[in-house]
């Protein structure tokens, strides 16, 4: 037990002697929170509107002010030309295009209904997608402008209709930073603590300190667990440097326990450091084990449901999500936080932890080779 405490004190004192190794500990979570969640956002705003007004009436007007004055649309110009228009959208000075037609408000009115055009640049068909989405909330509320002037009747009311009220739960004003931040920490904590850790062993190998170790008194399970206790100390303290950063800076709901969540955390980090130090049994160097952790962490991130919900995905993908940590622990960080889940709701996810954190640590042990 001497020995063990004795190397454990031994990492620690190396972990602190490099400045280097200090500046990821504490610039990467402050960076990665304030400059991420800003960055990695999927809402639309701005989104550029050149209208061809064919009609010239009160109501192709009325039409197109309602666009302009939606917070998600701008109007950049107007044209009579469809094909300057188009020219417009080729050239990425528009994002769409809003075509009335000539005789719009003659059908409005006579036929009680009228056709127009809108033609997105779905280059990225997301944001396409999400525009369209805001799009056809304008033209409803437009719609429901000329029905409530049509029957004399406020625009609250539905005549014979059903009146929806919607609500949503856990994030209500729909703000996406408390949906990104969780992620952007799961994101911090699994990037630390798996390229600390594999680094780290890799780095006793460069400097020819390996031997060193491996002629001491100590068995390979006391190695690696004195290996991997500083990096779990530093992982969770990470964790909690970044929920204050979200606290403050982004107004992060805490709606769970902490406790829950950290919890979790220390059996998810179990797990991601002992694959860490896995891949480091196999390189030689820190570049390999760079090169071989960004394979295999961003196929973690990029399918843990970060940007795109695992219940989208291709069924084959959501398969080889069940092998993946970092989507589970995306699920437990926003469960408790935005939910304010308990242990009882993340026992599926806790029982993949332990077993995931036992077989890596396992794997990492009998991979290891320690020769007194």
């Amino acid at each position: 037990m001497q020995v063990f405490l004795s190397i454990l004190r031994k990492e620690f004192i190396q972990i602190f002697r490099d400045k280097r190794m200090l500046a990821i500990i504490i610039l990467v979570p402050v960076v990665q929170m304030m400059v991420l969640v800003y960055a990695a956002n999927m809402e639309v705003k701005n989104v550029d509107v050149v209208v061809v007004d064919n009609d010239l009436s009160q109501s192709s007007r009325s039409l197109a002010n309602r666009f302009s004055g939606s917070p998600f649309f701008t109007l950049t110009g107007t044209t009579f030309n469809e094909k300057e228009a188009e020219a417009l959208l080729k050239d990425d000075a528009a994002d769409l295009i809003l075509s009335i037609p000539a005789g719009f408000e003659e059908k409005l009115i006579r036929e009680g209904n009228a056709s127009l055009q809108l033609i997105f640049n779905a280059i990225n068909g997301s944001a396409a997608e999400i525009s369209a989405g805001y799009a056809q909330n304008v033209l409803l509320d437009y719609n429901a402008g000329i029905i409530s002037e049509t029957l004399a009747i406020e625009r609250n009311e539905s005549p014979g209709g059903i009146n929806t009220v919607v609500r949503y739960w856990y994030n209500e004003l729909l703000d996406y930073k408390h949906f990104m931040a969780p992620g952007i920490l799961v994101i911090l904590v699994t990037i630390i603590g798996m390229f600390l850790s594999g680094m780290n062993l890799v780095k006793e190998k460069e400097i020819g300190t390996t031997e060193q170790l491996n002629v001491t008194p100590i068995r390979k399970h006391q190695l690696i667990a004195a290996k991997l206790i500083p990096f779990w100390v530093i992982a969770l303290f990470d964790l909690a440097f970044g929920l204050l950063i979200a606290k403050f800076l982004f107004k992060l709901p805490i709606e769970g326990s902490l406790l829950v969540l950290f919890t979790y955390a220390a059996i998810y980090l179990v797990g991601v450091l002992a694959a860490g130090l896995l891949i480091s049994t196999f390189a030689e160097t820190q570049q390999q084990v760079l090169f071989i952790g960004y394979f295999i962490i961003m196929i973690f991130i990029l399918m843990g449901g970060i940007f795109t919900p695992v219940e989208s995905m291709p069924r084959w993908a959501q398969i080889i999500d069940i092998f993946n940590p970092v989507c589970y622990f995306m699920q437990v960080i926003r469960m408790v936080l935005l939910k304010g889940s308990g242990f009882g709701d993340i026992i599926p996810q806790i029982i993949f932890s332990v077993i995931f954190g036992i077989l890596m640590m396992a794997f990492s042990i009998l991979k290891y080779r320690k020769r007194a």
